[in-house]
Parts: C-alpha cells; sequence; structure tokens
C-alpha cells in the first residue's frame, strides 16, 4: 500500500491550494479516505473524510464551508481542495486510509504554510 500526497506550498491569506493524495496497492474503490494535519506542537487532527463511492463527506468544523474533499476513482486519487485559506490552516497535511482493524497507512505528508 502506498499513499503519496502532492500539491502543498506556500500560500498567502485568502488562498487556494489543491492537495492529492495518489494511492496504490488496494482497491482504492473500496476504502474510506481520511485527510489528516498537524500544526508544528499539536496532535495530528482529522480533517476530512470520504466513503468509498465518494457519496457522503464528514469535515472537522474549523474548515466546514472552506475545505472540499472528493475522489476520483478512476484515478485511485483523493482530493482536498482548500480556498479561504488561513494562518492557522499551517500543518503538514496526511493521506490516511484504513482497511482493517490492523491495517492502516499514512502518506508522507506535505506541507502546506499560509502566510504573507
Amino acid at each position: 500500500v502506498q499513499l503519496v500526497e502532492s500539491g502543498g506550498g506556500l500560500v498567502q491569506p485568502g488562498g487556494s491550494l489543491r492537495l492529492s493524495c495518489a494511492a496504490s496497492g488496494f482497491t482504492f474503490s473500496s476504502y474510506a479516505m481520511y485527510w489528516y494535519r498537524q500544526a508544528p506542537g499539536k496532535e495530528r487532527e482529522l480533517v476530512a473524510v470520504i466513503t468509498s463511492a465518494g457519496g457522503s463527506t464528514n469535515y472537522a468544523d474549523s474548515v466546514k464551508g472552506r475545505f472540499t474533499i472528493s475522489r476520483d476513482n478512476a484515478k485511485n486519487t483523493v482530493y482536498l481542495q482548500m480556498n479561504s485559506l488561513k494562518p492557522e490552516d499551517t500543518a503538514v497535511y496526511y493521506c490516511y486510509t484504513k482497511l482493517a482493524v490492523m491495517s492502516a497507512y499514512w502518506g508522507q505528508g506535505t506541507q502546506v504554510t499560509v502566510s504573507s
């Protein structure tokens, strides 16, 4: 199983970024996918989740209305569209999936920095 994030970078407050997570090594369309983030000195927190077929999503209160999670099962890729970014969104963003009780996987993370 491999999860590879991309799309992070430096953006000004109010700007937008789209993160991508390319998945391989498992049947992508059968599993929910998650985005987490971890800011310096803070615990890793769940940002958004999308069900296997993409029919249902859920978001942390801090990003509701600004972030959108989506997936393309034909491309084995999950996305996180981030709009109206704030300095407090600065963090390393991770892609995650759980295939079974003892079978969970993280990507390597992509840095998002929101600063003027």
